[in-house]
């Protein structure tokens, strides 16, 4: 019996596999993106800033240890479906189908200072109260019904995956956070709220399009704390970002003692991308935080 199915080129081969990543010009969403580009897959890189996309794809393109590999930018705003359904039709003018959707997209709006344990029961009042309507409202937008918006317009493309080659299917990996799993509000009531909810939307599309006619496979990462624009409120002038506090990992209470990194997020997404066997899964790659933050 031959032994070379175990080879790790072929356990996690990805080249001429097509992509799309929505966020993928910025923080984990280029982080996923440089992970399929530069094992050989051609990557939409999905976004509402055309400037950022293309930077991305100059700074990082050019540089790809695979000779098959691309970063293609496309400029669209999943939280338009116009626009999401004019970035489908220009990259189905393209391809035939495509092998992995990741919805990384999201956005975080507000916090609220006042922690359980410190506060009286008006000042925990005035401190919620405050929050708008409308920022949640963009939250959940976002983070929710984008990715769901994003994720029905791509079924038929995705679909089609299965036509190139035998026992394969197509995946959508949604992006989380560890932020809609932990019982803390973390001073953003409504990004973890949304983000629960995100794990929610992904259980009900793992169901939905599990179907025979369909067959696409859908899980969850559900990261940390990572670099981003998110977390550093800045990216350099590669539109990478940093976090590089010596005490960070102690300060935040992870076990692990740091921050994620990309090869942290690169190796999560290319076993839900290629483990044909995952349905329905929420992995969270989040440093140990959740054993201090339940």
């Amino acid at each position: 019996m031959s032994s070379a199915k175990f080879d790790v080129k072929r356990l996690f081969n990805v080249e001429d596999w097509v992509c799309v990543v929505s966020g993928g010009g910025t923080g984990i969403g280029l982080m996923i993106s440089q992970a399929f580009a530069n094992n050989g897959a051609r990557v939409y890189i999905l976004g509402r800033r055309e400037d950022v996309l293309k930077k991305s794809a100059a700074s990082h393109g050019g540089s790809l240890i695979h000779a098959k590999g691309q970063l293609i930018p496309v400029q669209c705003d999943i939280t338009d479906k116009a626009s999401i359904q004019q970035a489908v039709d220009a990259i189905g003018s393209k391809e035939k189908h495509v092998d992995v959707l990741v919805n990384n997209a999201g956005i975080s709006e507000g916090t609220s200072v006042v922690e359980k344990g410190d506060e009286h029961a008006e000042e925990l009042r005035n401190e919620l109260w405050s929050e708008k309507f409308e920022e949640w409202e963009n939250v959940y937008r976002t983070n929710v019904i984008g990715h769901f918006f994003t994720t029905v317009a791509f079924i038929p493309l995705l679909a089609a995956a299965t036509t190139t080659k035998p026992a394969h299917t197509a995946a959508v990996i949604n992006i989380s956070s560890m932020s809609g799993i932990t019982r803390t509000s973390q001073h953003h009531l409504k990004y973890n709220v949304s983000k629960s909810a995100s794990i929610q939307l992904s259980n009900l599309l793992a169901q939905e399009l599990r179907r025979d006619a369909i067959n696409v496979r859908v899980n969850n990462i559900a990261p940390g704390i990572f670099p981003s624009e998110m977390t550093t409120n800045e990216s350099d002038e590669h539109n990478k970002s940093k976090i590089d506090t010596e005490d960070f990992g102690a300060k935040k209470g992870i076990p692990a003692g740091r921050a994620g990194s990309d090869e942290d997020m690169a190796q999560a997404a290319l076993l839900l991308a290629v483990n044909q066997y995952a349905y329905g899964q929420t992995l969270a790659i989040e440093g140990g935080y959740l054993l201090e933050h339940p």
